[in-house]
């Protein structure tokens, strides 16, 4: 299993990028799926997460701004971010799971158990807001 990052890039803050991620090497009916990022010197946060049911949750720093969604058909994960904000740099990372979410997750916002479900990782694209 393969997931391939894109869309990273450096915008001014109030700006706006989509993130891409195609995942291939598998067909699974039921997955978790999620975006997480990790700045410089900082620990890795969960930023958005999508559930086979399309139930989602987000991190609370990027609630309103940033919007998760997929394309089944071409088997990708997107990750539309509105608003940025220079707190925003970061590495921006998709994972997936060969199986649902922990159950109740992604309705409590669990990051620690979303995090621990994810079984393949990208390996992240860069987005870097100026202010």
């Amino acid at each position: 299993v393969q997931l391939a990052e894109s869309g990273g890039g450096s915008v001014q803050a109030g700006g706006s990028l989509r993130l891409s991620c195609v995942v291939s090497g598998y067909t699974y009916s039921r997955y978790c799926m999620g975006w997480f990022r990790q700045a410089p010197g900082k620990e890795r946060e969960g930023v958005a997460a999508i559930d086979s049911d399309g139930s989602t949750t987000y991190g609370d720093s990027v609630k309103g701004r940033f919007t998760i969604s997929k394309d089944l058909a071409k088997n990708t994960l997107y990750l539309q971010m509105n608003s940025l904000k220079p707190d925003d740099t970061a590495s921006y990372i998709c994972a997936t799971s060969a199986r649902e979410c922990q159950r109740g997750a992604v309705r409590r916002g669990d990051w620690y158990e979303l995090e621990y479900g994810m079984d393949y990782w990208g390996e992240g694209a860069l987005v870097t807001i100026s202010s």
